[in-house]
């Protein structure tokens, strides 16, 4: 079955061929009328666009945990699409930890995403659980340690949001992990390519060879673009945001935009021998679809 695959393979196959792997990321819905359309309408969809994996979030402060796992087992078994299941330190001790893993290999899932993550809704700072883990490279430490899995950590074009000490810091932070055991790294949004090419460029001096892969987010409007950034510390470059701006207001001819200004980005990044790309579908189709079709890539 094509969804047992260890991601890490599909990539080494893809960049063998000469080839961009093509991958979705998804969020849990959060009533049973937006499950049932995800898996009814959005997923079918999404899966016709043949992504060569998915993977699906995880709530802040862990809300999410049974339903990620869930959503990650019948992906791979209702479309034998691999699937990549994001787990998080926050709100578990390394023995929950442990457990949530075994759970996710009994359920047939291969490929985690080992993350710090967001505290729970309502603070504003991580704090580490009693037993716990404070940072990302003990948690990739431990799937390593586990074995079976496919392990991937989260890299930062901009630098980390929390990390007072500037984007390079937290680079070398990211290197800790890969040194850990991670497989590839997926890139928090970005929207100037230069900042991931300082990022590629960088990592690349320091020796790391796994793959970095751009995570791409198509616009929809400003009002989304302003709200997401901030949460996540990214820059929305003047001309970008004066053209959103001009647009606000028009939610088709703002989404139109964004779906040109992400092929753009996409276009230039996989010039430059980018592994892949990753789309932060937001659930939603239209401009995922329509970018796909303009890179010939559908």
């Amino acid at each position: 079955m094509q969804s047992s695959a260890l991601i890490r393979d599909l990539y080494a196959a893809k960049r063998a061929a000469a080839q961009p792997l093509i991958s979705f990321e998804f969020f849990p819905p959060k009533t049973e009328d937006g499950e049932r359309s995800f898996f009814e309408k959005t997923l079918p969809q999404l899966v016709a666009l043949r992504p060569d994996y998915c993977s699906v979030t995880y709530g802040a402060g862990g809300s999410t945990r049974e339903k990620t796992l869930a959503i990650v087992e019948a992906i791979q078994r209702r479309h034998d699409l691999p699937a990549m299941a994001h787990l998080t330190c926050v709100g578990a001790t390394e023995s929950q930890l442990r457990t949530i893993a075994e759970r996710a290999r009994a359920l047939g899932i291969r490929n985690l995403l080992a993350l710090r993550g967001d505290p729970p809704v309502g603070d504003t700072e991580f704090h580490q659980t009693e037993g716990g883990f404070e940072f990302a490279w003990q948690l990739v430490a431990l799937l390593r340690e586990l074995g079976g899995f496919c392990v991937a950590a989260a890299g930062f074009p901009e630098g980390h949001v929390a990390c007072r000490e500037g984007k390079h810091v937290d680079w070398q932070r990211l290197k800790q992990k890969i040194d850990h055991g991670a497989d590839l790294v997926l890139t928090q949004l970005f929207f100037d390519n230069r900042d991931y090419f300082e990022f590629r460029d960088y990592l690349t001096n320091l020796g790391v060879t796994v793959p970095l892969v751009p995570g791409i987010l198509p616009i929809l409007s400003a009002a989304q673009i302003k709200k997401l950034t901030q949460l996540v510390g990214a820059r929305i470059p003047a001309p970008l945001l004066a053209r959103l701006e001009a647009l606000a207001g028009d939610e088709d001819a703002s989404a139109e935009f964004g779906i040109e200004y992400a092929t753009q980005q996409c276009e230039e990044l996989l010039r430059a021998g980018t592994p892949g790309i990753h789309f932060y579908t937001l659930n939603r189709v239209r401009s995922t679809r329509r970018i796909l079709h303009n890179l010939k890539l559908a």
